[in-house]
Formats: structure tokens, C-alpha cells, sequence
């Protein structure tokens, strides 16, 4: 699929949004509703659904800065004045409601669940051949619930927009709290499954599979707080026998290790100059990039003291994950997202959505302590050199299973959602910034243009 999908989008795709509410309704999109009849059509537009993730707002950047730099993993190496002021903001709970990531975050999450709505609306009635259908239905279902998770996540209370619409009037501005979200986006993929392939071959890998469902569902249970139901589901791709952990852990990153054996699911880039690279390289490694820091647009993201010295003594993965430049002096980076690359933000670095190593940790983390969740972990901490945990290793289960998913997914974009699913971000995070834990925010602010333009439906996450 990185190679070989045609990412030239018709206009209707890339169209820029009206000043109405979000990216829901985009004029040039709404004009041109006919063009969806042919099964040409909607290859373009299945395609333009994968773009959304990549999108400066999704994946593309700021689903990092408002998860993986609001955690106690990273921090805005930029310092604080001019463009980086924002980022400290971010970083340091004081954020304001007109920020430019919120809205970038909010207008980009709308657009690619603007794109999946037309296609779950429309592709019934399409020359679509049957099979194809219900293949586009699954991808769409799931990159929608995809995107619904992260915005739920990051604004609690959102729009729940689940149809095509012609016009401003027909959005719907009801605000949902994440619970409602969460059991919406558990109905989308429990439909969804049935729909995609276990696996696929050739051009196509890389797709959504119902790996990739169950993976998501096991999660958004999780978070949902329904153990058993992330237990089925999460059993299903364990038991599918489809997936593996790599063994080793620097076979998980670079263009060469792309959708191995480990990978549930990946946003694709391509570099080459075409505008389908990734920017990973300046965010995590930007001692080595070419944007200049954020002088030149760029994050960048530095990691914790303490998140280095969360690594125990032994663990291969700091080697393989994490490089100590001793002439700048001591400066750390991340080796996960070194690429060669044309220009800046053009890396052939996929970013890891979901992979195999997650669901053996959830697993874990579903069924409570018990010798079963220990051989999960175990699996993962042989691959990192490490010996055996049980229950009597000193600390709690949470404690245990919560260090061991820090470094495991170190800068993946998982680490402020382990801390709030496990209930500790507040804490966490007081003694990191030595901060009050009143003055930390488990959500961020809808963004201010949203409500203004919303003539007062929409209302502000309390406290905000």
C-alpha cells in the first residue's frame, strides 16, 4: 500500500473548509456529491480517508504534542518565546482556549470523519462491486472510530457526527461526553470486523485488517472501563496467530521493517518529495534534522530525565531506541524515527498505530494479576533482555505493568493515555512539573473558533 496507493486526490478531498462548524460540511464537497457512483470513485476516496491520518492535525503532528509531550515522557526542547510559546503551554497544562493545536487537532479529526460519513452514506448505492463494499465500509468504520478515539480522548465532550451532511443545518452539535463516544465507536467496530480480511498480500498490505478492529476495541474497552469485553476482543488477534512480536527490537523501526510481523496497523509515509513524507525525524531527533528547530516550524520534543533513567539496568531497548550525542553536550534523540530524506518532513517513517507488543501489555492489563498476564509481559521483557516479573516483584501490578509500557512504546504516542486510563495522570504529572494536581487538566479546551462559530451549542469543558 506505501508504495504503490495513489495518493493525487480529487478536489473534493483536499478541498478547504467553509467558516461553518469544522470540516463537516466542505462547500466544494457538498457540490459535487454526484461524483460517487463508480468504483473508480471510491478507490480516490478510500484513499483520501488513509490521508486524513496523515494530516498536520491527526497523525501527521499534533496528535503528539496534545498525548506523547502533555505526558512526563517529553517536553518542548524549543524553550518558551515566540512560535515555541504555545508548545510550553501545552506541556505545562495552561494552554488557551484559541491554541493553535486545539483547533488544528478538532478541524482535522472533523475532515477525515467528514471523508468515512461519505463513504458509509453513499457506496450502498454505488457500481461498487459487493465484496469491495464491505471492504471500503470496514476501512471507513475504522479509521472513523480511529479518529473519534483520539478526539474523545483529548476533548472529552464532542459532536457525534455520524452522516454525510449537505449543509450547515443538517450538523448535528449535540456535545457527547467520551463514554457516549466510546460505546458508538464499539457498535462501528463490532460491524466493522466482519467486513475486513485477517490479512492482505501484495499492494494492498498495509489496509485496515480485523486485526487492526480488534486491536482498537480491545483499547477503546479498556478505556471504556468493560475488562471483559477488551479480553474477547484482544483474544482474537492473539489467537488469529497473524501477528508476532519482532525479534529484535530494533527491527521495529526504519523504512526496511515496515509492516512486519509485529504491526496491527501503520500510518503510511513515502518520501521522495511529494508531500507524503513524515516529519517524525524533526520531532523526535531534531538535533540531526534540517528544519531548525522551532525557529523553522518544527517541535521539537525532548525527552525526560526520568524517562531515561526509567530503563533498567540490562534493557536492550534504550540502546536500540535511544542515542546520547556527547558533544552537545549529552543531548539525547530517538533512533525510532532516523531517516534519510530530500527535504524537511519528508521521512519514510511509518508511525506505529497499533502493533503486537500493545496487545499482549492490554492483555495484561484486562486480566488483573494472574500468572497468565505475567507470561504477557514476560514475552515482551525477554525480547528486551530482561528477566521474568511475578507477582512477587516488588510494586504494585499497575505500577509494574504501567514502567513496563513506558518503555516499551517510549515515544509512540501512548504514554498520556496509559496515564489516564490508569487513573494516575493527575498525580503523575503534579510531581513532574511540581505543580498542584488541581492545575492539571485531564482534557484540553473545545477550541474557542468552534464555539463562537456554533452560535452557543457548543459549550466548554468545565474548568476551562
Amino acid at each position: 500500500m506505501k508504495k504503490n496507493i495513489l495518493y493525487v486526490l480529487l478536489i473534493l478531498i483536499h478541498s478547504s473548509c467553509s467558516k461553518e462548524f469544522t470540516e463537516l460540511t466542505p462547500i466544494s464537497e457538498r457540490n459535487i456529491q454526484s461524483a460517487y457512483k463508480t468504483e473508480a470513485d471510491f478507490a480516490v476516496a478510500i484513499n483520501g480517508v488513509y490521508d486524513a491520518l496523515q494530516l498536520n492535525g491527526t497523525y501527521g503532528k499534533t496528535y503528539l504534542l496534545l498525548n506523547e509531550m502533555r505526558s512526563d515522557n517529553t517536553y518542548n526542547g524549543g524553550g518558551c518565546n515566540g512560535i515555541a510559546a504555545s508548545l510550553c503551554e501545552v506541556e505545562l497544562f495552561k494552554e488557551i482556549t484559541t491554541a493553535n493545536e486545539l483547533s488544528s487537532a478538532w478541524s482535522d479529526s472533523y475532515k477525515g470523519i467528514a471523508r468515512c460519513n461519505i463513504i458509509l452514506d453513499k457506496i450502498d448505492a454505488s457500481a461498487v462491486p459487493d465484496a469491495l463494499k464491505k471492504r471500503y465500509k470496514g476501512e471507513a468504520l475504522y479509521i472513523r472510530s480511529l479518529l473519534y478515539f483520539n478526539l474523545a480522548v483529548i476533548f472529552g465532550n464532542i459532536p457525534l457526527q455520524l452522516t454525510d451532511v449537505a449543509s450547515p443545518q443538517d450538523v448535528d452539535l449535540k456535545q457527547y461526553p467520551a463514554t457516549d463516544i466510546y460505546n458508538q465507536i464499539i457498535k462501528d467496530l463490532t460491524q466493522a470486523e466482519p467486513l475486513l480480511p485477517a490479512k492482505y498480500t501484495g499492494v494492498d498490505i498495509g489496509r485496515v485488517t480485523s486485526g487492526a478492529v480488534n486491536t482498537l476495541l480491545g483499547k477503546v474497552s479498556l478505556t471504556n472501563g468493560d475488562k471483559a469485553a477488551a479480553i474477547t476482543a484482544l483474544n482474537k488477534v492473539v489467537d488469529s496467530k497473524n501477528y508476532s512480536l519482532a525479534t529484535d527490537y530494533a527491527k521495529l523501526w526504519g523504512a526496511a521493517n515496515e509492516n512486519g510481523p509485529e504491526s496491527i496497523f501503520e500510518v503510511q509515509y513515502k518520501t521522495g518529495g511529494q508531500g507524503e513524507g513524515s516529519g517524525y525525524f524533526e520531532y523526535f531527533a531534531s538535533i540531526l534534522g534540517r528544519s531548525g528547530g522551532v525557529g523553522g516550524g518544527n517541535t521539537p520534543m525532548t525527552m525526560n530525565p526520568d524517562l531515561l533513567t526509567a530503563y533498567k539496568t540490562g534493557d536492550l531497548r534504550y540502546a536500540k531506541s535511544i542515542y546520547t550525542n556527547k558533544k552537545t553536550p549529552d543531548t539525547t534523540y530517538s533512533l525510532k524515527y532516523i531517516s534519510t530524506q530530500t527535504t524537511t518532513f519528508d521521512g519514510d517513517n511509518n508511525w506505529y498505530v497499533s502493533r503486537y507488543a500493545d496487545v499482549l501489555l492490554m492483555l495484561a492489563e484486562a486480566l488483573g494479576e494472574s500468572t497468565q498476564s505475567y507470561t504477557y509481559i514476560n514475552q515482551v521483557r525477554a525480547r528486551a533482555g530482561l528477566p521474568a516479573i511475578s507477582a512477587t516483584t516488588p510494586g504494585t501490578f499497575a505500577q509494574k505493568l504501567l514502567d513496563e509500557r513506558r518503555v516499551e512504546f517510549a515515544l509512540e504516542n501512548q504514554r498520556w493515555q496509559d496515564l489516564l486510563r490508569f487513573g494516575v495522570a493527575k498525580s503523575v504529572m503534579a510531581a513532574q512539573l511540581s505543580i498542584p494536581e488541581s492545575s492539571v487538566r485531564l482534557l484540553f479546551a473545545i477550541p474557542q473558533k468552534e464555539i463562537d462559530v456554533s452560535n452557543g451549542k457548543l459549550v466548554q469543558n468545565p474548568g476551562l
